[in-house]
């Protein structure tokens, strides 16, 4: 007899197994490659978890939604009535943080070295050392340049003074 984790649907089979395994090797065990030293902190993905690969030094933030099939073509049968599919792979690279709410759409690679801004959805493949962020993602920055940005923050714990400017018109 199957056990009651095996039964539930896969994302909440993740969520159950994350609880005791970890998030990381709840998604091994559901088929997701997976590199060293990773924080994860969702995985939403569509069906196919064995189509995601995920580099080493990777972060995924929450609510992160990975897509790795398009839908659309069941509204199209053919002659026989039989549907059309579409799937691809998403691969992330090493040394990589994916914002909140981002989403990742079917056959895109994300290099090296790489930020997605929170709330993004990527379209289009990523390449290495890039900022991106947006719907759909468009390159906001180099890797580098946020490092050298990022360097000059505090390294204990304090809130900044003050808020952003206000947007103009």
């Amino acid at each position: 007899m199957p056990s009651l984790v095996s039964r539930l649907p896969r994302w909440w089979r993740w969520r159950a197994l994350s609880r005791v395994k970890g998030p990381v090797q709840a998604a091994r065990d559901l088929g997701v490659t997976i590199g060293e030293g990773c924080r994860i902190y969702s995985l939403q993905i569509s069906s196919e978890w064995e189509l995601l690969t995920i580099g080493d030094r990777v972060t995924v933030s929450s609510d992160v939604t990975f897509i790795t099939h398009d839908g659309v073509g069941w509204l199209f049968p053919d002659e026989q009535g039989r549907r059309h599919y579409w799937l691809a792979r998403i691969e992330i690279g090493d040394d990589v943080f994916v914002g909140a709410g981002t989403t990742i759409m079917p056959g895109v690679r994300i290099g090296n070295r790489c930020v997605v801004a929170a709330g993004s959805v990527v379209t289009r493949s990523v390449p290495d050392g890039s900022v991106v962020g947006g719907n759909p993602a468009k390159l906001i920055g180099t890797y580098d340049a946020l490092g050298a940005k990022v360097a000059q923050w505090p390294t204990t714990r304090e809130v900044a003074p003050g808020f952003k400017p206000e947007l103009r018109r």
